[in-house]
């Protein structure tokens, strides 16, 4: 994922509201967000390059999600996919204090890693000191440490704690949420790096540019009785829905 904004017991209704948009390269093949016939357990897309996902939940109510830190990545092909993570601790038995232990954050690229047991969620990045279980509260995450400043992390923390005040969150606000196509200001754009367009682009919470750019949004409503409401939509290079896929189940027997 490149923007992720949850809430964490922070509604009365919900243990986790989530709301995030995967960008990445418009030639990268994926598969559509399903139940998976190698790891059964696993509810999420797949990315078809290595094998990962970028955000995944279980029948037993373990969840994570996974965003790359913005670095130099040429030099470091030899390093594993961030998106095993993901299907490593969703798919798998470990607590999660045990899978975090676990993690050789050496073996992966920059990565921002929320996990969750449901009883708890956790931050962890191999690019930022804060390792931290989560107070109940409302986080955004993108290409950076968590709650980083950003715009986008910033309207959408906003838009969310507004939904959540409002007594106003469903899947369709959700959706409206992730979809802002409103780029940063231009004073706001320090990236040098890229072009000043493509900087500017990427700057939206939506990113719509013809190589890279918002492949799929998720909304994810997980409430206090254990039902889980999973809605995937996704999108071509012109930000045109593709088609789209909800799940709704109830969690089974809660893992460690």
């Amino acid at each position: 994922m490149c923007l992720v904004v949850v809430a964490w017991q922070a509604h009365p209704d919900y243990r986790l509201i989530l709301a995030g948009n995967r960008d990445e390269s418009h030639r990268r093949p994926t598969q559509d967000a399903h139940w998976w016939v190698d790891m059964k357990s696993i509810l999420a897309g797949r990315d078809l390059q290595a094998g990962g996902t970028w955000l995944a939940i279980s029948k037993s109510g373990r969840f994570a999600t996974v965003t790359n830190f913005h670095e130099d990545q040429r030099s470091k092909t030899s390093l594993e996919s961030r998106g095993a993570l993901v299907t490593e601790y969703v798919g798998g038995s470990q607590s999660l204090r045990a899978f975090e232990s676990s993690i050789s954050v050496e073996r992966y690229a920059g990565f921002s890693l929320l996990a969750s047991d449901g009883d708890s969620m956790s931050y962890l990045s191999n690019r930022d000191e804060l390792e931290a279980d989560l107070a109940p509260g409302i986080y955004g995450l993108s290409n950076a440490s968590l709650d980083t400043p950003w715009s986008k992390v910033v309207r959408a923390r906003a838009r969310l704690t507004s939904l959540i005040e409002n007594n106003t969150v469903n899947e369709t606000e959700l959706m409206r949420l992730l979809a802002d196509r409103k780029p940063a200001a231009v004073s706001e754009i320090t990236n040098e790096e890229l072009p000043f367009e493509i900087a500017r682009a990427i700057s939206a919470p939506f990113i719509v540019a013809p190589e890279y750019g918002t492949r799929s949004s998720t909304t994810l409503l997980w409430s206090r009785d254990d039902v889980i409401e999973f809605c995937e939509r996704r999108f071509d290079a012109d930000g045109e829905a593709m088609g789209e896929s909800r799940f709704r189940f109830v969690v089974s027997e809660r893992c460690p």
